[in-house]
């Protein structure tokens, strides 16, 4: 007697795919690196983003003074003609020159705002003051920057028919109508806005921190992975095999390239990111990332970095909640992770 399963044709060719550009001891590292790049530019659109770059444009809309900081309202143009806004704080401690964090929000957050803990309804009440990234990162000692992602905050598409289906979904899709992912959309914004970053004096452009929880630390892993001006990559709550994430339990579509797995795992990547830092951090009861998954990656994670002769500079953080973020967890962390960095 058979028994129906309806994603059983999925699961069966999981289980018999190896990857192509999976991460090989024997092979040379920047070989490995070099195909891996070429390979997830385009499968993620990133080189069809490329195409409709534009010059630097970018244009200050207001400037607060407030205790302790500096804050910069500024909008870019990422695209032609699509704009990002951006929030930049800059401690006023003094200092010549600030290392940045560059801070992203997730799926749960109502946009860039909330990491400048700003509150506008009840959701964001009991987001608050845990997911005030860049308030958190300014007392640690950094400048930092917040960048509204695609499909999110003030980019969420306008009431109607393109907001059905949830955060996300509409610009994903869509996007990936005309050759594009939405993750590499957002990555494309996190690295023109470094670019505009270089703008300011007092900014160490030379030490740039990513870190973010959820869809943000997706998205920074990820920026991790092609801007290698990203001296540590710290993602929360974001990184696992797909095998135990994405590949098993509904995600947004924001996640997904298209035939990625026929080539790489997540894991795999951090060949990109080797020998920079990365910190990846996990929720021991993370329902989505699951935790079996973080740590079979981690371990393809360390000898990656061990054949990059960089075993010091990777680390897993596993904190005891589910898909959560620690700030009280995750700061002394980065923290450590950068005073090494910085000597």
């Amino acid at each position: 007697m058979y028994k129906i399963i309806g994603d059983k044709a999925h699961d069966d060719i999981v289980v018999r795919t190896k990857q192509k550009l999976a991460f090989d001891e024997n092979k040379p590292l920047e070989e490995q690196c070099k195909a891996l790049k070429e390979k997830l530019c385009e499968l993620s659109g990133l080189n069809l983003i490329k195409q409709n770059a534009c010059a630097l444009n970018y244009e200050i809309e207001w400037e607060e003074k407030k205790e302790g900081y500096r804050a910069i309202r500024f909008v870019f143009e990422s695209e032609k003609e699509f704009f990002v806004p951006c929030y930049l704080l800059i401690p006023d401690t003094g200092k010549k020159k600030y290392p940045v964090a560059i801070t992203l929000q997730g799926h749960k957050s109502g946009g860039m705002y909330n990491s400048i803990g700003i509150v506008k309804d009840e959701d964001d009440e009991e987001y608050q003051p845990r997911g005030a990234f860049a308030l958190q990162a300014v007392k640690n000692g950094y400048a930092a920057l917040c960048v509204e992602m695609r499909g999110m905050g003030e980019l969420k598409p306008e009431d109607g028919p393109r907001s059905w289906g949830g955060v996300c979904t509409f610009t994903g899709l869509a996007g990936l109508l005309i050759g594009r992912t939405l993750l590499a959309e957002r990555v494309w914004d996190i690295m023109r806005a470094i670019d505009v970053l270089e703008r300011f004096d007092e900014l160490d452009t030379e030490h740039i921190v990513i870190t973010g929880n959820s869809g943000g630390g997706t998205a920074s892993f990820y920026a991790g992975c092609l801007d290698d001006r990203i001296t540590l990559c710290a993602p929360s709550c974001a990184f696992c095999s797909y095998t135990e994430s994405i590949l098993s339990v509904m995600h947004c579509v924001c996640n997904y390239i298209p035939k990625a797995y026929e080539w790489f795992e997540m894991y795999d990547l951090a060949t990109l990111i080797a020998p920079r830092n990365l910190l990846v951090i996990a929720g021991e009861h993370d329902r989505i990332f699951k935790l079996e998954g973080v740590k079979a990656g981690f371990e393809v994670i360390q000898k990656i970095y061990k054949k990059a002769n960089a075993e010091d500079k990777c680390r897993l953080l596993i904190t005891p909640k589910d898909h959560y973020w620690c700030e009280d967890l995750v700061w002394p962390a980065i923290n450590e992770e950068m005073a090494k960095i910085l000597g």
